[in-house]
């Protein structure tokens, strides 16, 4: 078989293998309660257990098992946000076998409890209760990069920020003490059940609470340069952006350019198309970025081609031809097929985006600068490593290399 044949059929193979994946992601997130465990989806899918562990882990950077809980929490709060049923008739609906699996996997993947996530529907406030390991300075520091932000202010333990729901601005607070977070939504507007669980999920993604660093620790338990570097900050987490579009504008602005110019360029664009309220402006969604012409942006010093890919992308969204918010639902393979398509993305920024806006746990900004800062200073090499250096020494980190890479990133203002 000549060479380039036997690589169409392999790359077929693997976009058939995706599809029939793709099929099952859909069935278990409409009904979960068909599915008794993992064995159930390799037998549904046709793979075997290691081949569909395998697909799981390329695709969606996670496992069957993994997957399939948290369909059933996301499937329990959709009936306890929407109808009256009884707590455990939720829980049982969405194929947890005993109430106790049910309270004990809903608060570990929500943060609360089944009664109190019924209670976003009358109540603009909640508490999250947060793992032991919990940093909370770390995780406030991404927010708080910026002290002159228009969007979002930080001080000690406490943030606002300027966000969307139900279609109009709010104010989101966010204060955390020991052991849990208080959310609210400020003001006397008020904001739908389906508002609230955006707050929610909001919340979570800023405190990173999705991305378990315990599987992490254990890893690289054996490697002691990397596990002197993860001691520093046991527990820490990747805080994500408010949503995946914030991801992408923020990647755009940073493609080659230093981080004080980028932060000022965000600021601009913000104050610009953003919308106000109280004492900060929300971040303009697509259609407010869609409006504006080039000149718009490069009198505001954008650089030309910048301002194209900005404007141009966030036309696509307006019109429909992406849809960045359902990145996260999907194989991380087609996201990264999609970001690669949209002009002015490199695979750097494709990889940051499906990292710190989606939220995938197996990615690998391969060129970022200060990852090969990094990776030189924890081998010390004589040399920052190439692209295809620094793949191989990210390798022994997979399947969880965004933490990984993340904990690197963190190494570099510690001391030598």
């Amino acid at each position: 078989m000549q060479p380039s044949v036997a690589h169409d059929r392999e790359r077929l193979n693997r976009e058939l293998d995706r599809e029939r994946l793709t099929r099952l992601l859909d069935r278990v997130r409409q009904q979960p309660s068909d599915f008794r465990d993992a064995a159930a989806l390799a037998t549904a899918s046709g793979f075997g257990s290691t081949r569909l562990n395998h697909l799981f882990r390329l695709h969606l950077h996670t496992t069957p098992a993994a997957f399939l809980r948290r369909a059933r929490v996301e499937a329990a709060q959709r009936t306890l946000l929407e109808t009256d049923r009884p707590l455990m008739d939720a829980g049982y609906e969405a194929g947890f076998e005993s109430g106790s699996g049910f309270y004990e996997n809903f608060r570990r993947l929500t943060g609360l409890s089944p009664r109190a996530w019924r209670r976003l529907r009358r109540h603009p406030r909640f508490i999250l209760g947060l793992p032991s390991d919990f940093l909370a300075e770390e995780c406030l520091r991404y927010p708080g990069r910026d002290p002159v932000s228009p969007a979002e202010w930080v001080s000690g333990r406490s943030m606002r920020r300027a966000v969307r729901l139900d279609g109009k601005p709010v104010i989101l607070s966010v204060d955390l003490y020991h052991g849990h977070a208080l959310g609210a939504v400020e003001g006397s507007r008020a904001v739908s059940p389906a508002g609230m669980a955006r707050a929610h999920r909001i919340v979570r993604r800023l405190l990173g609470l999705d991305l378990d660093p315990a599987p992490f620790a254990r890893k690289i338990g054996h490697d002691v340069r990397m596990a002197n570097v993860v001691g520093r900050r046991p527990g820490l987490r990747i805080p994500l952006t408010v949503n995946v579009f914030e991801g992408l504008v923020w990647a755009i602005i940073c493609e080659q350019t230093n981080l004080p110019l980028a932060l000022q360029l965000r600021r601009r664009l913000i104050e610009r198309a953003g919308r106000p309220v109280d004492d900060l402006v929300a971040h303009p969604d697509p259609a407010a970025v869609a409006r504006l012409d080039y000149s718009d942006l490069t009198a505001l010093q954008f650089p030309s081609r910048k301002a194209e890919y900005l404007i141009d992308t966030c036309r696509m969204i307006a019109r429909g031809e992406l849809a960045p918010e359902a990145f996260p639902e999907e194989p991380a393979t087609v996201v990264e097929q999609r970001l690669l398509a949209i002009r002015g993305l490199s695979p750097w920024s494709a990889q940051y985006i499906m990292m710190r806006a989606c939220g995938f746990a197996d990615c690998v900004p391969v060129g970022d600068p200060d990852l090969a800062t990094a990776l030189e200073r924890l081998h010390d090499l004589d040399q920052r490593p190439g692209p295809d250096e620094t793949s191989r020494l990210m390798e022994p980190f997979a399947p969880l290399r965004s933490l990984a890479t993340y904990h690197l990133w963190r190494m570099l203002g510690d001391p030598a």
